[in-house]
This record gives C-alpha cells, structure tokens and sequence, in this order.
C-alpha cells in the first residue's frame, strides 16, 4: 500500500434514546504521504466523526460497525487496521499522538488553563518517548521556534489564557507536531481566527507540511481555505462522500450538485447589488399584520443619522503580575481611541478588525452595557436627539426596544431551561407588551418571519441546529420591533451554506421591517456582500471609512490593504501570497509607512479624500478632516 491511511466503506453509528443513528455510512478515502486531503461538508455531514474514528477518541456511545482504516507507518512500514483495534490498547496509545495528531478547533478548550504551555507540549514527549528534564524543555523550545513562536522561551514558561488566539493555536500545533508525527489531523484549525491569523496558520501549516514531509487531513467547510491549502478534496454530505477529486479539478468542474450547491453559497468579492447568495435551503420571510415595516418617508428625521459616535473612548486596567501582586504593576490598556463615525438611516455599516482591536467594545458601549470613559453617543428618536451615555439605567430601558443585539455564538446566548416560546415572549413580558393573546400571536409572527415551524415552539435550543439557533436568536431580536440592530459575528460560527441563508435573511428584514444595520465582522467577503458602508479598526482606532465599493476597489490604508491580502479566495487559480501574509508587518502601527504613521491622539483625524472616503493618516491643510 502507497498511501499512508486508506479509509475504505467505514460505518460509524451513534446508540441514542430514539434509536441507533448512522453518522457515516460508507465512506471511503485515501491521504497519500505528504499531501493535504480536505474533508468538506457542512455540520453534520459526519466530517469530523470520520476523523474521531482515525484517532480512536469516538464518544462513548458511538462505535465503528463496518470498514477498515488501514495506517502505514513510514517508519516501519507496517500497516495497521485501526478500525480493528482497541482504541484504550497500548498498541493504539502509540500511534495517536505519536504518529497520528490533531489540531482542534477551538484552541482554549483543548488546552489545559492549569498548566504551562512548556508543560502540555512536554507532556507528549513524556509519554511517546519516555524522555524528561532538559531534554524535554530544549524540545519543546525549539518545536515553538519552528512553529514561529515570537519568544519561545517565554511561551514555555507562559500559560494559555496569557496568550492570543492565534498564538494559542500555534501552541496547539507544536503539541501535535513535537513527536514527529507522519499524519496531522487538522480539525477547522483557522474558523475562530481572524482573517489575517487564519492566514499566517495555513501558511504555517503548508510550510511545515513540506519541511516535515508529513501529509495533512483537513476537516473544513470554508471553500477558501480549501482552494489554498488542499491537493485532493473529499465532499461529504449526510455520511457519504459525494465527490471526490484533486483540487482543481472539484473547483473547475464540480459534477455533484451538492458541490454546486455548496460553491454557489460562498460570499465572493464580484458579487452585484442585486445579486443574492444561493444558499441549499432558502429563508422566505412572511411577515404578519403585527410585525409592520417602517417606512423612511415618514420619518421625520430621515436626512439625519440615526445614531452618530463622537470621541468614544474605553480603556481597561489589568494586573501584570496576577492576582497576588496586589495591583502594584497594574497596566492600563487603550481599547478604544477616540472612534468617531455615523449611521445612516436604513444603512448597514460594518466595523471590520481583527480580534482585540475595540469593534465589540464599541458596540458594547452603545448598547450602555458598558460605560465609556469619554465621548457621546447621539441616538435620533423621531427628531429627537439624545444623548445615550449621560443616560441612567431607568432612563435607558425605553431605547432597549429600540436597539437590540444579535450574538456571535447562537447556542450561548439562548437560555437551555426556556422553550423557544419562552424566549421569543421574554422580551414582550420584560418591556410590558401586549397581552397573553397578543403575545403569542407574535411569537408565531416571529417564527414565520425567520422560517421556522411555529409547532417547534415548545421545543429547546439544543434540539434545533446552529443555524436554526440563529434564527430564533434573530426573531428575538425582532419581537420588540427595534429599529437598529447591532450584529456581533452573527455568521462567524456557521457553516457556509447556513452562513448564505443568514447572510440573505438579515437582508431581506432589513427591507421588510426598514432596519438599519451595524454590522461587527472580521470576515470581509461576507461584510462585502450585507453592508453599505464599512469602517476599518486597529488598536482602537478608526483607520479607514468608505463606501463598500470604494474601499475594495481603492484601500488606502496600509492595515486595510493587509486584510484584504489575507483573504481566501475560494479559488485555485487565485491563491493567496503565504509569503506575504506570513509576518503581517502591516497589521501593527510601528511598520506602518508615512503619512500613515500616526502615533497619538493629537493626530487623531481621518482625512475626507472624496467621495465618502475617509482615511487616517497625518493631515494637509487643502484636506477636510473629521474628529
């Protein structure tokens, strides 16, 4: 056998209270040494559960009922049928880890809060090798410096809560790869990240693929990562493979219309006005005579924003040292610098960054769930202006019904003790709304309107998908009829497909119910797609503002630039520059060139160049500038 694992007719089913659930039925595959192998499909499809089974850590109440998973083991060239062999056996505690390893998804939760980063790493060697002391640590030290760890006899010493996302999941990499293993099992390795560390890890991942010559099995449902670091893809829909090929040829030529379906759902960057995603099932919204759109020609103040942020500023104080030091090396960190911009009426405007640089703290603070040290917050209501951050609590309850918050993760801000028709009515029941009857009119109104089943409202959350969860989040949102919305990643934890059906949801309520929109995204061919108007944060502050258009066709600004270079194009022929990407020297203000360069507060001005384009750097005189 040439190949290093060959998946052939697995079965895997699951034993459940309504009966025994085949997750993977029949699939097979092969992943040749050292090349990438992407396992596509969406929540569900059994992508996941395949690679469970590979690595022997299936849930208790699964088990493999059919097929082989044939490992070759480069080193001595024998062959072991996984699926045959006892997951807890010595033989098995050998391969996984040792010459099997996984990245997971969600780098906090599989790293240990308790323990070094040196140590976790360490731990593997330990085991695998039976080696300890100094050994161990010049390991460790120098697997970090392979996997680009800026000061890896820091990281050893640091644990995971101290560092970044990206810088965490690097972590989990050098753990996967200390021991040297000849197949690494890459499970959604870049879906939390930002777009410019999605970038650098994908790079990594390709570099050490080829330094190391070990083969990667990719478990993705981003068409983009796909189309970048993949050689041969596997589509997986329902537990069965429904296409199989190498990468240009399934991106070239999809025959499956799964496949189709599924590239066709992907936000790309030629999109139209007027064109839509096509997402595999469609949304149609219906409203009802209780949920009525809201004109803007009879609004009163429509030529006026109906919100405006002047001057916002946030900062936070944290221990350096610990709790025990008793907040003697206390730190202050700038979150937000002084952001100033406005919202339209009927707009939507995306406040775009990578993570850590004050896009959420904003939102946050207009939603006075959070105080700001400085600056105003204007909301327009019906002509009259008021100033949301002198407001008191009490005082602000009557413009909680006005704005409201979609949430990044569906299933975290939905209570798991409450029916669907508890949470859709708890907003009505908090601001004294209507009556029972009114109430639970509405509450089939809301349903209709995202374009779930009313008879699923004595159900629970955990019983609905991510998608679906979402949705009920969003008809919450609605049920007290608001008339700005603030999306936090509403989309970031969804798969492409339900990613499309979000995506064109959230436009067709906004014409519906005349929303307006300020929409918080790091990913930009999704905020390419929804928004009018899109403002560009770093470090916190406001880089760049411009018309959606204007600023993909013209990005001035140095960060900007380097966003847009760190996307994924779901297209082969359309790769991404890994040795750009790789350093990111643009995404900090130290490298940025002049007249970018501005270092303080007192050059805090964004420069109007024209046409609703606005950018900061150091200001002329024969420009006009904004606050």
């Amino acid at each position: 056998m040439d190949d290093l694992l060959q998946i052939n007719d697995l079965h895997v089913g699951f034993e459940t209270r309504a009966g025994r659930v085949e997750a993977v039925r029949g699939v097979s595959f092969r992943v040749r040494q050292g090349t990438c192998v992407a396992v596509v499909g969406e929540s569900g499809s059994g992508k996941s559960v395949c690679a469970q089974a590979v690595m022997g850590i299936l849930p208790r109440n699964a088990s493999i009922t059919g097929g082989e998973i044939l490992f070759r083991d480069p080193r001595t060239e024998t062959i072991t049928d996984l699926a045959a062999l006892d997951p807890r056996s010595e033989h098995y505690r050998s391969i996984r880890g040792g010459r099997i390893s996984v990245i997971f998804q969600e780098p906090m939760t599989s790293l240990s809060p308790l323990h070094t980063v040196g140590d976790q790493i360490g731990e593997a060697l330990r085991l695998h090798e039976g080696i300890s002391g100094e050994a161990v640590k010049a390991r460790c030290i120098d697997i970090l410096k392979l996997v680009r760890f800026p000061d890896p006899d820091r990281a050893y010493r640091t644990y995971p809560f101290e560092l970044s996302g990206g810088l965490r999941q690097r972590a989990m990499i050098a753990m996967a790869l200390v021991c040297g293993p000849a197949l690494l099992i890459a499970d959604e390795p870049s879906t939390a990240l930002d777009v410019t560390v999605q970038a650098q890890i994908l790079g990594l991942i390709k570099d050490l693929q080829k330094e190391l010559g070990m083969a990667v099995m990719m478990i993705t449902h981003d068409m983009g990562v796909v189309a970048n670091v993949a050689d041969e893809v596997v589509v997986v829909y329902h537990g069965e493979v429904m296409e199989s090929g190498m990468v240009g040829e399934i991106f070239a030529k999809p025959e499956h219309p799964y496949l189709q379906a599924l590239l066709r759902a992907v936000p790309k960057f030629e999109y139209g006005d007027d064109e839509r995603l096509i997402p595999l099932r469609e949304i149609k919204p219906h409203t009802g005579h209780l949920l009525k759109p809201r004109p803007l020609a009879k609004m009163t103040d429509t030529d006026k924003p109906i919100l405006e942020v002047r001057n916002l500023a946030k900062s936070f104080t944290i221990r350096s040292e610990g709790m025990g030091s008793g907040g003697k090396n206390a730190v202050r960190i700038t979150a937000v610098d002084h952001v100033s911009f406005d919202v339209a009426r009927g707009e939507c405007l995306a406040i775009v960054g990578e993570s850590g640089c004050g896009k959420t703290t904003v939102s946050k603070m207009i939603m006075r769930a959070m105080d700001a040290d400085s600056g105003e917050i204007i909301y327009r209501d019906q002509g009259e202006e008021i100033n949301l951050s002198t407001l008191g609590d009490t005082e602000m309850i009557p413009y909680r019904k006005k704005i409201q918050y979609i949430f990044q993760d569906p299933f975290g801000s939905l209570n798991p003790r409450m029916t669907v028709f508890d949470i859709l009515s708890e907003p009505l029941s908090i601001h004294n709304v209507g009556d029972d009857t009114y109430r639970q009119e509405m509450v089939i109104e809301l349903m209709n309107l995202v374009g779930l089943d009313p008879r699923y409202l004595n159900r629970y959350p955990h019983s609905f998908s991510g998608g679906q969860r979402q949705r009920i989040g969003i008809a919450r949102v609605l049920a007290l009829q608001p008339e700005l919305v603030i999306c936090d990643e509403p989309v970031s934890a969804l798969d492409v497909s339900v990613q499309a059906q979000v995506l064109n949801l959230l436009k067709d309520l906004r014409s519906v119910l005349g929303l307006t929109y300020l929409f918080i995204s790091h990913d930009l061919a999704v905020v390419n797609y929804i928004a009018d108007r899109i403002a560009v944060m770093c470090r916190g502050r406001l880089v760049e503002l411009a018309p959606r258009k204007l600023l993909f066709k013209s990005p001035q600004h140095p960060y900007t630039r380097a966003l847009l270079d760190s996307v994924p194009f779901p297209d082969p022929s359309h790769p991404l520059d890994f040795e750009a990407v790789r350093d990111s020297t643009m995404t900090h203000p130290d490298n940025w060139p002049a007249p970018y360069d501005v270092r303080d507060a007192a050059d805090a001005s964004l420069i109007d160049i024209g046409g609703g384009h606005f950018v900061r750097a150091h200001g002329r005189q024969d420009k006009r500038t904004v606050a």
